[in-house]
């Protein structure tokens, strides 16, 4: 197992901005590739942003582009999703995901082994 805890959600409003972070436990944490994913009530699991395990590439649903930035910290075994100019539609439960070595299917939950516990983003009209 691979403990993941985020925090950072919270109330917001609209227009405003959040930084979500992911701890993960343990000494691999560069071999992860990270994912952002949201749920939404009676709706599905959408993904949102991932950042490869090798080297920068991010990758974003359209939706969140141009707001959303995904990063990591190798060395505070850390992922952060920085959410800017929030609106009412982003309010969900946010999850981080990690998968090993992974350098596909970044969009699919079914293929991340590793999730959190999710934290709750509420933005506010």
């Amino acid at each position: 197992q691979v403990p993941l805890v985020e925090s950072g959600g919270g109330l917001v409003q609209a227009g405003g901005s959040l930084r979500l972070s992911c701890v993960v436990s343990g000494r691999t944490f560069s071999r992860y590739t990270m994912g952002w994913f949201r749920q939404a009530p009676g709706k599905e699991r959408e993904f949102v942003a991932a950042i490869r395990w090798s080297g920068s590439m991010t990758y974003y649903v359209d939706s969140v582009k141009g707001r959303f930035t995904i990063s990591r910290d190798n060395a505070k075994n850390t992922a952060y999703l920085e959410m800017n100019t929030l609106k009412p539609e982003d309010t969900a439960v946010y999850y981080c995901a990690a998968d090993l070595y992974k350098n596909d299917f970044f969009q699919e939950p079914r293929t991340y082994t590793y999730w959190g516990q999710g934290t709750q983003v509420t933005v506010s009209s």
